[in-house]
């Protein structure tokens, strides 16, 4: 007979607390199962990868608070999956847990229904995020989750019987997916999103009874909470502004830095936590380290006075030193302004090649990400920060960057902010060669819109399980050709599967095909496919390119 369990009606923050980081940890031990789920057999380190990164990126953020309060964890927790949401499955989950923060927020403690409602506004902003809602994915998922929560919390006060219900219910909806959505159908799978779901809230679940989750490694704190030496403590004040977007923002005028030595008697440790607190309170970027020999001091002040004063309380001081960084800021202000332009690209793709290509192309940023990896909102945001105009164009080249493109958006300021929907690389090159710098916005944005449209765009790659979809049975290891995302041809030569690709995608309207070869191809192999090519179909022009890419053998345009 199963022993009954302690009824428990609230969750404190700090058990809150431990709830988010066991979910986060539950989701990097299963990324692996979760990415395995999606519908087209390639390896993409997908919807696992990118809601495990998403997650551990709240975790971080939440990993720092020592407080008890309710509020701050909610604010860390949302600001900490926005700035890390990766990918489509990402930026859901980003918005799932920023509607449950705006709820859990409003009280020290959550009960049931705050619980409930919390989960409500994730289910509801997670779908305002998607333009066009699906049916069969997590956002089905987590509403009925959502909605199985508020019924339940009108029935029982328990935590533990309300996650309980909450988890079986998305498990059951989990499992009807490939009835709403045909493609998971065909390939024998539930929805990805959702199970990467419902492996988070079972973290929960874990997390609010306080027992462990096998396989976990400890969350690593950030470098930059570890001990630091005494001699290299200062940061490098070169660096100072980081980005266009904080210039003229200086919260703090003077960078004031200096050593307290031959420390007076009656110094205790205390006494230097006193002053540690105390900078904090008159300024930031705070360094106070030492022991009762010598201590070095580190402060970003508008009163570097009273920060000397306070240390002279307990000792003398040393090597003084106020640099005006109001001064540094106006003339970096000035230079920012001479050479700002109108119209700035950032681009996303993998592989060196194509990197080499767009910065050739004099793409003013360009970001690794694709199919592997895809970059966070934060991590957009933080390449557009670095580029001085007024506008600037994002081109994701990448179906599952397009979101967190879009998300960026709300994380730069002073300029505005363009994404293309280009969907794969070869559509991201042809915007750009059709850039013009020296015509509007608006012509720029309209003829590189009508140029990427019209780029057809194939891969080659290979399977990594086995399955069926459409037509075609495919083994793992099977080379595939890949056409706009959907399968159109298989084999076990890549020459042979690229070849039938190539032809499936020509008609009379096409007579130029482009092709970049990626890591795992040769360039004699590559130059001499190409040969073939071009004796076997002599009426269509190939032109062969570096990409660099990992996983996909080749990259095609045809136009």
């Amino acid at each position: 007979m199963a022993a009954a369990h302690t009824i428990k009606t609230h969750i404190t923050a700090s058990v809150m607390k431990r709830m988010f980081i066991a979910g986060g940890k539950m989701l990097e031990v299963n990324k692996a199962q979760v990415d395995a789920l999606n519908v087209f057999p390639v390896p993409d380190g997908d919807t696992g990868t990118n809601m495990s990164l998403t997650m551990m990126s709240a975790v971080k953020e939440i990993s720092l608070i020592n407080s008890t309060s309710m509020a701050e964890l909610a604010e860390k927790l949302s600001k900490g999956a926005l700035r890390g949401a990766r990918g489509n499955s990402g930026v859901i989950l980003s918005q799932i847990l920023k509607g449950f923060s705006n709820i859990i927020a409003q009280n020290d403690e959550c009960d049931a229904r705050t619980f409930a409602k919390g989960l409500r506004e994730g289910a509801e902003l997670a779908y305002r995020a998607v333009s066009k809602p699906k049916e069969g994915t997590i956002l089905t998922v987590v509403r009925s989750m959502a909605e199985e929560a508020i019924d339940t919390a009108k029935r029982t006060t328990d935590i533990q019987k309300l996650m309980n219900a909450i988890l079986e219910k998305g498990q059951e909806t989990l499992a009807k997916t490939p009835d709403m959505l045909d493609v998971l159908k065909r390939a024998g799978v539930v929805d990805s999103g959702g199970f990467g779901l419902i492996t988070l809230f079972k973290g929960l679940i874990m997390g609010y009874l306080d027992q462990e989750i096998t396989g976990a490694e400890e969350y690593a704190e950030p470098e930059s909470d570890k001990p630091q030496s005494i001699d290299s403590a200062f940061p490098d004040d070169s660096d100072l502004i980081v980005d266009y977007e904080s210039l003229g923002e200086l919260d703090f005028g003077y960078c004031t830095e200096f050593f307290i030595t031959n420390i007076k008697k009656r110094t205790t440790i205390t006494d230097i936590d006193k002053l540690r607190e105390y900078l904090c309170e008159i300024g930031n970027s705070v360094i106070c380290i030492g022991d009762l020999n010598l201590i070095k001091v580190h402060v970003h002040t508008n009163t570097p006075g009273k920060a000397l004063t306070k240390a002279l309380t307990l000792g003398e001081l040393d090597k003084v030193k106020i640099e005006n960084m109001m001064e540094q800021n106006r003339q970096l202000r000035a230079r920012y302004e001479a050479e700002r332009k109108p119209i700035g690209l950032l681009a996303v793709c993998s592989g060196d090649g194509f990197s080499a290509i767009f910065k050739d192309l004099l793409v003013d940023q360009v970001i690794e990400g694709g199919q592997t990896m895809n970059p966070s909102a934060e991590d957009i945001a933080s390449a557009a920060r670095k580029i001085n105009a007024e506008n600037i164009i994002i081109l994701p080249n990448n179906k599952n960057i397009i979101l967190s493109a879009e998300q960026s958006r709300t994380l730069v300021q002073k300029r505005n902010i363009f994404v293309l929907q280009t969907k794969d690389i070869p559509q991201g090159l042809a915007a750009v060669l059709n850039f013009n710098p020296e015509a509007s916005l608006s012509e720029n944005l309209e003829n590189m819109t009508t140029a990427f449209s019209c780029v057809d765009a194939g891969q080659v790659t290979y399977a990594v399980r086995d399955t069926v979809i459409d037509k075609f049975v495919i083994k793992k290891g099977d080379i595939i050709g890949l056409d706009k995302g959907t399968i159109v041809t298989s084999g076990k030569n890549v020459e042979a599967v690229t070849t039938k690709l190539i032809v499936s995608m020509l008609n009379e309207d096409k007579e130029v095909v482009t092709l970049y070869y990626g890591q795992d191809v040769t360039e004699e192999k590559a130059e001499a496919f190409v040969e073939s090519l071009q004796e076997k179909y002599p009426d269509i022009e190939f032109i062969l390119h570096y990409g660099g890419q990992p996983l996909y053998y080749y990259v095609l345009s045809v136009e």
